[in-house]
């Protein structure tokens, strides 16, 4: 037999989890220093740089 829950609480235990998972990516988005978010940035823009060099041809020209 299905275990019986009170909804109402079910749906603020839900709505907690969610609000602590949004604060946890805000905390590692918004909780990094200039130069670490500058470093990052300049390794994405690098992979970016990388992966284009490393197409061929005529995909290059289908984009």
């Amino acid at each position: 037999m299905a275990e019986i829950i009170n909804l109402r609480t079910a749906r603020k235990r839900h709505a907690r989890a969610a609000g602590e998972a949004q604060a946890a990516a805000n905390r590692a988005q918004h909780g990094r220093t200039k130069a670490e978010r500058r470093t990052s940035e300049a390794e994405v823009a690098r992979l970016d740089r990388t992966l284009e060099g490393a197409r061929r041809e005529r995909e290059r020209e289908q984009d």
